[in-house]
């Protein structure tokens, strides 16, 4: 009897599944609502995620050279912008086209400016895109230091709400993801127990003739395995039908937002999803299965 035999585990564990349909039924559900839940708002962070990464891009630091300066020696010093950490990418702004981008920003007012071109009072600038906006500060400091630096422009108060945006995205992806998961847990455990309960006579009977903890519980973890990737399958079917729908039928009109097509991402989706069916179902059929024989 101690003999591994995988058929027997298998055909005992499917057919419990079967003799508590309504109960699998009911722990299919909420498993699967539970990881739909987690995975939707996880592809919410991540899409979140993605648009704060774009308006990273737009946390810029400017950067304006001494008058003093020619141009040569302005833009002899994007070397030297570039050596600071946290420096992304560098463009240099010749007063020329600040100029220009004035007069733009005037629109019917700009006749104010005509007459500058000769004697422009702008100076030569650099575009800074920093890597982290969570080091705004630092990185304002480090570029003030070199030489022929004037003066900065930046927003940090703006670099700072990205910055707690993406923690608060975060912090309640993780929280849902760990509670859920205890749900699901939960579920499975109970489903578990109330089939080893259904057998209780039949447990004690092979643990009277012999029968080891191993083969009396591997059946069991196979019951909360089948339940576990049944529900990460049903989960991940409803995911995409509800993703394409927002993503084409909601935010697609309105145009709002720009969403990851499902696609992009399925494959590794799917690949988590089954992999946390397996961790919850045997998670919780184990911890039962342990309370249970006492071992």
């Amino acid at each position: 009897m101690k003999r591994f035999n995988l058929k027997y585990y298998l055909k005992e564990g499917i057919s419990n599944f079967f003799s508590h349909r309504l109960m699998s039924v009911a722990a299919i559900t909420v498993i699967a609502a539970c990881l739909l839940i987690t995975s939707s708002f996880s592809l919410v962070a991540y899409n979140l995620g993605i648009q704060v990464a774009d308006l990273e891009t737009q946390s810029e630091i400017m950067l304006w050279v001494d008058e003093t300066y020619t141009r040569p020696q302005a833009q002899a010093l994007e070397q030297e912008i570039k050596q600071v950490d946290n420096v992304d990418t560098v463009e240099f702004i010749p007063k020329e086209e600040s100029l220009e981008d004035y007069k733009e920003q005037m629109g019917d007012d700009a006749y104010i400016l005509e007459g500058l071109e000769n004697d422009n009072p702008l100076r030569d600038g650099y575009r800074i895109v920093m890597k982290d906006v969570s080091l705004h500060q630092e990185t304002v400091d480090a570029l003030e230091q070199i030489d022929g630096i004037a003066s900065t422009t930046s927003k940090k108060e703006f670099s700072d709400k990205l910055v707690k945006m993406r923690s608060v995205v975060n912090a309640i992806s993780y929280t849902l993801i760990a509670m859920l998961g205890a749900v699901s847990i939960f579920i499975i455990s109970n489903t578990v127990k109330l089939a080893m309960f259904a057998r209780r006579e039949e447990i004690a009977i092979m643990r009277m003739v012999g029968a080891t903890n191993h083969f009396i519980r591997s059946p069991f973890i196979v019951e909360g395995l089948v339940l576990g990737e049944i529900a990460a399958l049903v989960a991940f079917g409803l995911e995409w039908l509800i993703y394409d729908y927002i993503a084409e039928g909601v935010v697609g009109s309105t145009g709002l937002i720009q969403m990851v097509a499902f696609p992009q991402f399925a494959l590794p989706l799917l690949l988590m999803m089954l992999a946390a069916g397996l961790v919850l179902g045997s998670g919780g059929s184990v911890l039962t299965i342990r309370k249970f024989l006492k071992v």
